[in-house]
């Protein structure tokens, strides 16, 4: 009898979410009463939005949302969906190119799903965030990561995506502002890749879950208004998760041309079917009520912002780039590779990640998950003295 594992080789092969791994040991070693701080964890600190809590409260109590509803999503959220996509990026599609997931993840998963076979290519710019390659594989694909650092801004150029592409590549990821750099890309750089990947009849996989948090000059722009050429082959990945401080209520969305939202529809409605329908109808008041909210908590992102940049580049042995979007900082943590620190001499971020969580009790997410080695992630999506006083720890512990 032929001996066989019991777990797949699909499963086997994909790795872990890094970022919820760290978060999971600073977490147990806060249970064990250490004073841990994490800036690892990917979501804003601040509560949903009162009349977004109201609206779900509501939903729960209406009969009618106790029921399956449509694996698309709910009507009147596809329609708002597209209309808050005019109103923010100038995007205009209808509702029935929208498809309401269980988060962007679930989005992201089911765009590969939909677009690629086994062997397509994906031009992916690194630093990427954790979950693109697993889910361009677990669609059979291949991920060709393109390497970028800070000497350009963290931004992939035409000649890298040129000399990359093959008669295999059948899309690109495009993400700005991102995660995990918080790089955001220029009109005229936006404008050059759109264009060049819809001379080439490429499919653009295009992130914009962080658009509405973009500081100092950085615009947000979406590629196909930029580029209106590129918008039949190109697929928004989007939700309420960072906007609205809605992580756990796991509603996310893609736009795309009719056909594509066709087929991730099918494959949706055998996965896991409608979105649970409270948390729609509280993205239906999210998406349609006004912003004041979103951008407090942007105002207090940018103060952190540039607390956090101010902090990290005072430290011996980092350098970083000043985040323009999203609410990361990418640091380059090379030059504390191989220097004695709390009595250890970390090899590589992963190993740092290990040492300063155990002598500084600060975890942050090491750049081997996200494809850039020699780097490290940290979210300043927490409150102010947290933020200060980790960072400060950091800072003490490399000094010795």
């Amino acid at each position: 009898m032929t001996d066989r594992s019991a777990v797949s080789q699909r499963a086997m092969n994909i790795a872990e979410s890094a970022t919820l791994a760290i978060t999971a040991k600073a977490n147990a070693l806060r249970a064990e009463g250490h004073s841990v701080i994490g800036f690892g964890a990917g979501e804003p600190d601040f509560p949903t939005p009162a009349p977004i809590v109201e609206a779900a409260r509501a939903a729960a109590l209406d009969p009618k949302n106790h029921r399956y509803s449509p694996a698309a999503g709910l009507p009147e959220l596809r329609s708002a969906v597209a209309a808050k996509t005019l109103r923010d990026s100038g995007y205009e599609v209808e509702g029935g190119q929208v498809l309401v997931t269980n988060g962007g993840k679930q989005a992201v998963y089911l765009t590969f799903q939909a677009l690629l076979d086994p062997g397509d290519e994906v031009l992916l710019p690194a630093p990427y965030w954790v979950s693109y390659p697993e889910s361009i594989r677990l669609a059979g694909g291949v991920p060709v990561p393109l390497a970028t650092d800070e000497s350009t801004g963290f931004a992939v150029s035409v000649d890298q995506l040129e000399a990359a592409v093959t008669d295999r590549t059948k899309a690109l990821v495009f993400v700005s502002p991102s995660n995990p750099t918080g790089a955001v890309y220029s009109q005229e750089a936006t404008e050059q890749i759109g264009r060049w990947a819809a001379e080439r009849g490429l499919w653009v996989v295009t992130d914009e879950i962080y658009e509405h948090l973009v500081y100092g000059d950085a615009v947000f722009r979406s590629v196909p208004v930029v580029v209106p050429e590129a918008a039949p082959r190109t697929v928004v990945i989007n939700g309420v998760a960072k906007t609205y401080a809605m992580t756990g209520w796991r509603v996310g969305w893609m736009v795309a041309p009719p056909e594509i939202v066709a087929a991730a529809t099918r494959l949706q409605s055998h996965i896991s079917s409608n979105v649970n329908n409270v948390a729609q109808r509280a993205a239906l008041a999210a998406v349609s009520g006004p912003l004041d909210a979103v951008f407090a908590m942007r105002r207090a992102f940018d103060r952190r912002r540039k607390v956090m940049w101010e902090m990290l580049s005072a430290i011996p042995g980092v350098t970083c780039l000043e985040p323009q979007g999203a609410f990361y900082a990418f640091p380059n943590m090379t030059g504390l590779l191989g220097v004695e620190i709390a009595g250890r001499r970390p090899a590589t971020t992963a190993e740092l990640a290990d040492v300063l969580l155990d002598a500084a009790q600060v975890a942050i997410v090491p750049g081997e998950a996200f494809g850039a080695p020699g780097y490290a992630r940290l979210s300043f999506a927490l409150g102010d003295d947290d933020l200060m006083d980790g960072l400060a720890r950091i800072r003490r512990v490399v000094e010795g």
